[in-house]
């Protein structure tokens, strides 16, 4: 081996090969998707060289010149004593460096959002951006396969995060020489065969780590749960109405709620918030922030769009504070797109135009104006605001990949489809503060994108000023009214001072304000998700069956929780649950081992070891390589590597032993995923008299089937009659009323046998009074 050292004195790169210690050989190591390290000690006494310095500059290379290692003395060097020579006391420096990634660990890792269905190399190169200077290229990252969703830590380092990303899409990531690559695990694949004399027998040793498992139960995070359509009555005087259940949040981090927040008050964008396209230099900043200056006349092409995109699930609220728009305006604002940042491509944002030499906005809503336009007063500050409400607050599956048989398989992934209620509002902020907002539109859409870009301004010819800008996922709540006269209307939800109807709290509580409270003879319909903890459980019949050959039970399970990429619903917990199985099932399963050579081609961490031997063929996963210098001339390098398959060392999915605790453990196995009836997303209250529920499923059940209407959740299907309250063949049913506060939970269900059912119930709570 060489080894070089830059000591940042000025004199570059100096060669130490000739100081390392016969007795303490260089030696590196490297694993799978973390940083590697080299390590040695250096006898300087007899040469005139510096003794290494931290933040030295490390760079080790075979004698036939393979870049072995690049990094940085991350410590100050040990001075360790070696004895008295002639010279008088003698030490020796021990030395550790850490590969190139160590400078991206000493960064902050920003505040940053989630990423949906997006290819893994996009994700980590994003990743490195943000917390790049400059010095590292990524064009050795591959796009590879998609993640599902994936979420930076604040709290870990780049290379943690680096690390999770590769992980999510079974590949590896290295930097090396100044450059981050991931490619693939398995794209290179070294063949040792015993039939050849490539495979040295005696060097190998494999051994079962974990046991065959082919019954697995997997639990994840908190999930949405049932669709609840809880309705009081309102009577003039009450201000504060609970609700039966805690609404479904998001998991709570640190960005779950606020997902971008810019007040414009720094000078200059904020490249690890937005991505600026402004060839014509028509943005930048002023005393009022955010300063628009016109346009190149073109729409998409002079924008301000955040590089994380919004899944569009749950509630959601798009500001834009202490906006002022000049003359001759025209442009978007505010916009979420579902595609390239056209105005045609706009699920939803402000449309900026001029009508008869005055500005005016209107909502925007799939490419096409909608609701009411309104003229903007030369001077005037608003406020506009786009609420948004989906039944369905993950609209993003997870997707879990494993190798099968040699080759990669993925497991999950996709979208939820669904329906979006969307509300534009708009608040002069000359007005007094309990002035109610003015309510610009109030729809819906039949069916929206799982995940948009957010472009803050798409300026045609924009002229004006932004104070700020905010993006906040609120939870799963929407309010809206029946009035008297049978009108429906949504109420908004905020903070006091934003012209708003009502509060929801974390634990239930709305609360109206003052002037808002709900009249009497007004139904107030609150629509939100129960929780419960996601889990599943699968079993591999045909495992099942071959264990049973011998007379014993065949089941052999396995209870864990998966830690990540992270199960967010029971339909990830299936896949992941899935992904298990076609690994644990295996009578080759969970096999780990070491195997030791000398010179063989570079081996990393994520190459695929392909073991031929006994006329079986094994392949495994490399994930962890020590390479040591054996002070031997010609140059002697032994390879240290560990190795093991997917059930005895996560690669794709990481599990834990321990289920989680509030799991309620399924009593019967699946054996495919995915095999329920479509939930009833749009289950709505038609009406509500003293006697009666009029209920609209929203859609018609299947041939054979219908609607299966209980008091009670999760004790559904035929021969239990308990809790039943009725079966209903068509979507509009009644329910006789009994009493004032009441509940009842509703699933479709099909005509086979056993019948297939939704998979959560969708719920009607009520309190209201009862008529004769």
């Amino acid at each position: 081996m060489k080894i070089t050292i830059d000591n940042l004195d000025g004199m570059g790169a100096v060669d130490y090969s000739g100081t390392v210690c016969a007795d303490s050989p260089l030696k590196i190591e490297r694993v799978l998707n973390a940083p590697s390290r080299c390590s040695g000690m250096l006898d300087i006494s007899a040469e005139a060289l510096a003794a290494p310095a931290r933040r030295g500059r490390v760079v080790v290379t075979s004698d036939n010149g393979t870049i072995l290692f690049t990094g940085y003395v991350a410590t100050e060097p040990e001075r360790v004593y070696a004895g008295v020579a002639t010279i008088g006391p003698v030490y020796r420096y021990a030395f550790s460096a850490i590969s190139d990634e160590w400078l991206l660990d000493k960064q902050a890792t920003p505040l940053s959002g989630a990423g949906f269905a997006l290819p893994g190399g996009q994700v980590l190169t994003t990743l490195t951006n943000r917390v790049d200077c400059g010095l590292f290229t990524t064009s050795g990252v591959e796009g590879g396969a998609k993640v599902g969703v994936f979420e930076p830590m604040q709290t870990e380092t780049w290379s943690g995060n680096a690390g999770r990303v590769a992980d999510a899409i079974y590949a590896a990531y290295r930097v090396l020489n100044g450059a981050v690559t991931m490619q693939p695990a398995g794209a290179v694949t070294h063949a040792l065969s015993d039939g050849d004399g490539t495979l040295q027998i005696a060097a190998l040793k494999t051994s079962a780590v974990k046991e065959l498992a082919n019954d697995v139960t997997v639990s994840g995070e908190m999930e949405p749960a049932a669709y609840i359509t809880e309705a009081f009555a309102g009577d003039g005087a009450t201000t504060v109405f609970q609700l039966a259940q805690t609404p479904f949040r998001p998991k709570k981090s640190a960005n779950s709620s606020r997902l971008l927040s810019d007040s414009f008050n720094e000078g200059a964008f904020n490249s690890r918030v937005w991505q600026l396209t402004d060839p014509g230099a028509h943005l930048g900043f002023g005393a009022s922030g955010l300063a628009m200056t016109g346009g190149n006349g073109f729409d998409g092409q002079t924008t301000l769009t955040a590089i994380d995109g919004v899944e569009m699930g749950g509630s959601l609220v798009i500001e834009a504070g202490n906006l002022q728009l000049g003359g001759a305006s025209t442009g978007v604002v505010c916009g979420l797109y579902g595609g390239a940042t056209l105005s045609a491509n706009c699920l939803a944002g402000y449309n900026v135009r001029q009508s008869d030499g005055a500005t005016v906005v209107v909502p925007l809503v799939n490419g096409a104006e909608a609701g009411t336009v309104f003229t903007l007063l030369s001077g005037h500050t608003y406020t506009l605001r786009i609420r948004l409400h989906c039944v369905e607050a993950q609209r993003v599956l997870q997707a879990y990949y494993a190798m099968v048989d040699g080759a990669v398989q993925q497991f999950g992934g996709g979208v939820v489809a669904a329906p979006m209620s969307v509300v534009f509002e708009l608040q002069d902020l000359g007005a007094s503060s309990n002035t109610p907002a003015t309510l610009l539109y109030d729809g819906a859409v039949a069916t929206s994108t799982a995940s948009c870009s957010f472009v803050a301004v798409n300026s045609v010819q924009l002229f004006g000023s932004m104070g700020y800008c905010r993006v906040t996922q609120t939870g799963s709540a929407w309010v809206t009214s029946t009035l008297p006269s049978g009108t429906r209307v949504t109420r908004l939800i905020g903070v006091a001072g934003e012209g708003v109807d009502c509060t929801v709290s974390a634990t239930g509580k709305v609360t109206f304000m003052a002037g808002r409270i709900p009249v009497a003879g007004e139904i107030v319909t609150v629509t939100y998700r129960g929780q419960q903890r996601a889990v599943a459980r699968l079993e591999n019949a045909a495992s099942i069956a071959a264990e049973a050959a011998g007379g014993a039970p065949g089941t052999a399970q396995w209870l864990g929780k998966v830690t990540s990429p992270a199960a967010r619903s029971s339909m990830d917990c299936e896949n992941a649950a899935l992904a298990v199985l076609s690994f644990s099932a295996s009578r080759a399963a969970a096999i780990a081992g070491t195997y030791e050579a000398g010179n063989p081609a570079d081996i990393w961490p994520g190459d695929v070891l392909a073991i031929a031997s006994g006329g079986e063929t094994m392949n495994v996963i490399v994930r962890r390589v020590e390479v040591a210098n054996e002070s031997a001339w010609p140059e002697m390098l032994t390879y240290r590597i560990a190795f093991a398959n997917d059930w005895a060392e996560g690669l794709g999915l990481k599990l834990s032993e321990a289920i989680a605790a509030d799991a309620l453990l399924p009593q019967t196995a699946l054996t495919t995923v995915g095999n329920v009836l479509a939930n009833l997303q749009q289950l709505q209250i038609v009406s509500a008299t003293g006697t009666t529920l009029q209920l609209d499923a929203g859609m018609a059940p299947p041939a054979g089937g219908g609607l299966e209407v209980r008091r009670r959740d999760w004790d559904f299907g035929p021969g239990v009659d308990q809790d039943l309250v009725l079966r209903s063949p068509v979507r509009n049913f009644s329910i006789p009323r009994e009493a004032q506060i009441e509940r009842y939970y509703v699933r479709m269900y099909d005509g086979s046998t056993p019948p297939l059912y939704s998979r959560f119930s969708s719920a009607v709570f009520t309190d209201l009074p009862v008529g004769s």
